[in-house]
């Protein structure tokens, strides 16, 4: 076997090395934000909240059919100590929010609804109940209950 075969064949397994390291980024670690930092149109929140209330609004489907599965909504009032906002609850999610329950919402969007924020969970992201925080939550700073209007920027 000749120098020039070792060296390439070293090489070669350096740049294999190198193309791994590129393919794969690592995990970020999730930017925890609090309620009250939360804008209209935003997305991809990571918050930690106490479920305050949780109330169905919507409950339907088909017990008949399989291929049609029930959906449930649920309106939740979640917020940490700084502030409150409600939450939409979809089918698996409306299980998990039990009033004085502390969820994670990972990945979390506003919504506008009636010119309102909510905050919704979509398929990209996920609940998950956790062990009680120490905070108290603050109900007097809801963020659902200020009203935004839709303005058009034209840009000159």
């Amino acid at each position: 076997m000749s120098s020039s075969a070792v060296q390439g064949g070293v090489e070669g397994g350096a740049a294999t090395a190198a193309a791994a390291a590129v393919e794969k980024p690592g995990l970020r670690k999730p930017v925890f934000t609090k309620v009250e930092q939360l804008k209209p149109g935003t997305t991809g929140h990571t918050l930690t909240v106490k479920v305050v209330s949780s109330k169905t609004v919507l409950q339907k489907g088909r017990a008949a059919s399989a291929s049609l599965r029930q959906t449930r909504i649920a309106e939740c009032v979640v917020g940490d100590e700084t502030g409150t906002i409600v939450f939409t609850a979809r089918n698996e999610q409306v299980d998990m929010m039990t009033p004085g329950a502390t969820v994670i919402l990972r990945n979390a969007k506003i919504d506008m609804f009636k010119g309102s924020m909510r905050l919704a969970v979509d398929k990209w992201g996920r609940v998950e109940v956790t062990e009680p925080a120490k905070f108290v939550v603050k109900e007097d700073n809801n963020l659902s209950l200020v009203e935004y209007e839709l303005v058009n920027v034209v840009e000159e």
